[in-house]
């Protein structure tokens, strides 16, 4: 497996700092408003990526974070006249609303800023006597001369950077490139500069997603939210419509191509309806469409090439139209053809699509791990934790129970 990293800018072979084992962290939103299309991107692309990682037979411990405390959102609760956490509460409940519409499966573990301010205070006590950093009227600032490898991610030396700065700096600095610490900027070098090991062996980037010529941004109002998306548009072609191009590209929004998208999307699941229609034993995937795996595998082992993977699945769906095609009154075809099938959307799934095809007996990972967690706060007493948990649950498309045996799970109908 082949990923593309943005340190080296190039494409490496993907060795774990431990055998079968992956550790991954993906920025997470700021949580003060809604989730727009980019954000959408964003979390597509890296759930993608962990649901192949989980495919490939890696153990996966995705991390993805909120900041639930920062300038705009103060801004906006000061406007609103409430209190801080009441803003990031209501949009960290949003966003995962959000994105469970998208299917987009919950990470293992999301942490807030806010529950680990000790622990950046005392980062930040470590870079000011390293002599990283410095103190000014109250304020703690990064200096960024005193890292020479300051810049590597973005490939730009401290020249370069030193000639994009802002003419209106602030006068307090040491050099006009240093940063504040509370900004939760440039995470590379605060940890590098404290651990003096790298923060990560493989760093991975995705493009934006443009209105227009423009880059979407909240701050030029051009934005789309992913709930007035899913409102238009049906989720999964909307994930089959960013899959669509590279990862690592540009996309630049167009309602008619999701619309495609929906199209293309119908090809796919008109074969899965006819297989759920038969109800035919279950059989070994035949030598007809034993290689589209391989082939599927061979696509996101080179960077998570996704058009590529889902050329695969149309070839395979358009086999499998052909083999209903040619007649499935024997029982061996009809078993050969659901078997088919079956391997469709398991490869479909890697992609978090053909979500409501043959399903599985028992619930997803992301169901499972939303359990677990509410058990946990239940034992902790959050009542409120657990009916959020239960949403999220029952979003997904689960209702749970609670009985003395434990949580019960059952599929929603309809």
């Amino acid at each position: 497996m082949k990923v593309f990293n943005t340190m080296t800018r190039t494409k490496e072979e993907l060795v774990p700092i431990t055998a079968g084992e992956i550790r991954m962290y993906s920025c997470g939103v700021t949580v003060y408003d809604l989730s727009h299309v980019g954000h959408a991107k964003m979390m597509i692309v890296f759930d993608v990526i962990a649901r192949y990682l989980r495919f490939a037979g890696y153990r996966v411990t995705f991390v993805r974070n909120f900041t639930d405390i920062e300038d705009k959102i103060i801004r906006r609760a000061n406007q609103e006249g409430v209190p801080a956490r009441e803003i990031s509460e209501r949009y960290i409940a949003a966003f995962r609303e959000d994105i469970a519409a998208l299917g987009v499966q919950a990470p293992e573990v999301e942490p807030k800023a806010t529950d680990h301010v000790p622990e950046m205070i005392a980062l930040i006590e470590r870079l000011v006597s390293g002599g990283y950093a410095y103190v000014v009227d109250g304020d703690v600032y990064f200096e960024v001369r005193r890292f020479p490898a300051y810049g590597k991610l973005s490939g730009k030396n401290l020249d370069e950077l030193l000639a994009g700065a802002r003419v209106d700096v602030d006068e307090r600095k040491r050099d006009p490139r240093d940063f504040a610490l509370w900004k939760a900027a440039k995470p590379v070098a605060q940890a590098e500069a404290v651990t003096h090991k790298p923060f990560a062996r493989y760093w991975v980037h995705n493009g934006f997603v443009n209105m227009g010529k423009d880059k979407m941004s909240k701050s030029l109002g051009n934005t789309l939210t992913i709930r007035d998306i899913v409102k238009r548009h049906d989720p999964e072609a909307l994930r089959l419509w960013i899959l669509g191009t590279h990862y690592r590209h540009l996309l630049e929004w167009s309602d008619e191509r999701v619309e495609e998208a929906a199209r293309a999307l119908a090809r796919l699941t008109r074969v899965v309806d006819d297989a759920a229609s038969l109800g035919a034993p279950a059989a070994a995937v035949p030598a007809a469409f034993a290689g589209f795996a391989a082939r599927f595998t061979a696509a996101m082992d080179d960077d998570f090439n996704t058009p590529q993977a889902l050329g695969v699945l149309f070839e395979f769906a358009r086999a499998l139209s052909d083999a209903r095609d040619r007649g499935l009154g024997a029982l061996e075809a009809r078993a050969d053809f659901v078997a088919g099938v079956g391997e469709l959307v398991r490869l479909g799934r890697v992609l978090g699509l053909l979500r409501r095809g043959v399903e599985a007996g028992g619930p997803p990972a992301a169901v499972e791990r939303l359990v677990a967690e509410r058990t946990d706060a239940r034992a902790r007493r959050d009542w409120r934790r657990s009916d959020e948990l239960r949403a999220d649950i029952q979003r997904l498309g689960w209702l749970v129970e609670d009985t003395p045996g434990g949580p019960r799970l059952t599929r929603k109908s309809g």
